[in-house]
């Protein structure tokens, strides 16, 4: 089951045999808004905090998951989740309701893929029948507790990206009809000394393309192998360092075939600077559009690199750098798997 020193490949092949994606106002005016199940009009869900209507995305995102997959939650023997509040207490609350046995996970925005890898391993080995994972961000939310709160109007430079407000759950099963999890490289931490919490992408870049290459190498396949290579929320800063990167590696990725989900989501025009960000963000993405994309057999193969800035406002506050992550999971549809 291991391959190399840090991925896993999956001999039973875990399922994916549903997911549920929910969004905000500013994801319905976007570029993908047919893809969600559930699109809110106003930030606040009829809660009166934004943190609140965070666990009411996440919530709506698992209830869709269970839905669509003819499940009662009594059945969901583990939850893997996470956000990015403080104690991840958003997913916490939501757990709450959905009652299962629950795995909180930080990892910023590379959780979804953290959820999945974990979730796929428990899968494969007989440890569960049906598990969910996913992630969730709240633009508000976020935006009060990493930089400014939104109200207060401060101008952001053009490196940074807009936290997506929505939430993605995935629901596992060791049988039935589906997408197909088949490998998972986990990420070690990269840091090369950026401070610009402005700058998410290009500090997180470095990140992606190491848990790419390893990837790659520990499978021993080419780039090739995947229709689709797409990062989490490298947005343009950070898609661009990567291919800077993969050149000077002498990794042949085309271009076209190396995509991003904050580049994804948001359509022309949208005031989101350098792309979309969060929690939300690959997780959305892939459990709505992309995985949409596959069953109408657009592409068989993809794999997914969630990438996350493993910092906080007290880390940022007392000088530290940003130490980055980045998770992929191979998801493949249709064919030979």
């Amino acid at each position: 089951m291991l391959e190399g020193h840090r991925t896993w490949v999956f001999e039973q092949k875990p399922v994916i045999i549903s997911t549920g994606t929910v969004g905000g106002p500013f994801e319905a005016d976007g570029a993908i808004a047919e893809d969600f199940d559930l699109l809110h009009a106003d930030l606040w869900l009829n809660q009166d905090s934004y943190e609140k209507a965070h666990k009411i995305l996440f919530e709506e995102a698992c209830q869709k998951a269970m839905e669509k997959g003819g499940i009662q939650k009594e059945q969901v023997q583990f939850l893997l989740a996470g956000d990015l509040i403080n104690q991840i207490t958003p997913t916490s609350f939501a757990s709450r309701t959905i009652g299962a046995p629950y795995f909180g996970l930080f990892g910023a925005c590379s959780t979804s893929m953290e959820g999945l890898a974990l979730g796929a391993y428990i899968v494969n080995t007989n440890g569960a029948q049906y598990l969910l994972t996913g992630a969730s961000s709240h633009d508000t939310a976020v935006e009060k507790q990493f930089r400014y709160p939104t109200e207060y109007g401060g101008q952001k430079p053009p490196t940074a990206q807009w936290t997506v407000t929505g939430a993605g759950a995935a629901l596992l099963s060791n049988s039935g009809d589906g997408p197909r999890v088949t490998s998972a490289t986990i990420g070690r931490i990269i840091d090369m000394g950026l401070t610009d919490p402005f700058n998410m992408g290009g500090a997180m870049a470095p990140a992606a393309v190491d848990t790419i290459e390893a990837h790659l190498k520990e499978r021993n396949i080419d780039p090739s192998y995947y229709d689709l290579i797409v990062t989490g929320d490298l947005g343009q800063i950070g898609r661009e360092v990567s291919l800077d990167l993969f050149k000077k590696h002498g990794t042949p990725i085309r271009e076209d075939q190396f995509q991003d989900c904050g580049l994804m989501i948001y359509r022309e025009g949208q005031p989101v600077l350098a792309g979309g960000s969060g929690a939300g963000c690959s997780a959305t993405v892939v459990y709505g559009h992309l995985l949409n994309r596959m069953k109408k057999g657009e592409f068989k193969r993809m794999l997914v690199v969630a990438t996350g800035a493993l910092l906080s406002p007290l880390s940022f506050q007392q000088n530290e750098t940003i130490p980055c992550i980045a998770h992929a999971v191979s998801i493949e549809y249709g064919g030979e798997q």
